[in-house]
């Protein structure tokens, strides 16, 4: 059905329909050649259900003028962590073919990169194609601490770094400080590209399993210092906003009332 809006939305909805249609394809590649069981199927097709459902919301509700380059690519990365996540919930039931979910991971990271600079050349830059590569991101980071966790079996302390962000949001709910945006850090944006190479190279599990421990406890330590460093920030801003708001002394009231009563 067309939507009523100046934009012709229709044609953009549809992108989202394309992905899950690309993913299922790549499970149907995936799936006989690795002997995939239910739980990968299951959990491949209910992530490509589920970011389609949450896609094309959001995509009606920014009333986009075209999905665009970029967003294309964030997509084609959603698809790569759709086979990742659904190799990742095979690997509970039967060994992981390793070079694989190694290959599709390494290549949604090296995406990561590109579909910013696609949106940049092309002024396709918006709220939603931030949005939805920060979420591609932080699914892909969940998905490769619980790996790691496991079936690599660093233990359950390595879904701090994939559960970290989304504690994050879950306490800007209540403390709306935590809602005040940051300002940009290279260290923050380092950390965070970080996270998926160290989770990779201890998801490839070609190291000593000590050594594999402890790089994963360098991405977790990283991760806990940014996060740590940003929420400090967030609280001394929100002490200064909050001083700056507050009602004025009496005073300060005088030296404002001062002209007045002259």
């Amino acid at each position: 059905m067309a939507l009523n809006n100046p934009y012709g939305a229709s044609p953009v909805l549809q992108e989202p329909a394309v992905g899950a249609g690309v993913q299922i394809l790549l499970l149907a590649l995936l799936g006989p050649a690795i002997g995939m069981g239910p739980a990968g199927w299951l959990t491949g097709l209910g992530f490509a259900v589920g970011t389609w459902a949450v896609l094309s919301r959001a995509v009606h509700r920014s009333r986009l003028r075209s999905f665009g380059p970029a967003n294309r690519v964030t997509l084609g990365r959603a698809t790569l962590v759709g086979g990742v996540t659904a190799l990742v919930a095979d690997s509970f039931a039967s060994p992981p073919p390793v070079t694989l979910l190694v290959g599709l991971t390494a290549v949604a990271l090296l995406l990561d990169g590109v579909d910013g600079k696609v949106a940049r050349r092309t002024g396709t830059s918006s709220a939603l194609g931030a949005r939805f590569d920060m979420e591609v991101d932080a699914f892909l980071i969940l998905v490769l601490s619980v790996y790691v966790s496991v079936t690599v079996s660093v233990g359950p302390w390595a879904l701090l770094i994939g559960g970290m962000r989304y504690a994050f949001v879950a306490a800007s709910r209540v403390y709306r400080w935590l809602n005040a945006p940051l300002p940009p850090s290279t260290a923050r944006k380092t950390v965070a590209a970080l996270q998926g190479v160290l989770l990779l190279v201890a998801g490839a599990d070609v190291l000593p399993h000590p050594v594999t421990t402890g790089v994963v406890a360098l991405a977790l330590g990283l991760l806990v210092w940014s996060f740590g460093r940003d929420v400090v920030w967030l609280w001394r801003r929100s002490r200064v906003t909050e001083r700056s708001a507050a009602p004025k002394t009496a005073e300060e009231k005088d030296r404002v009332l001062e002209p007045l009563a002259g």
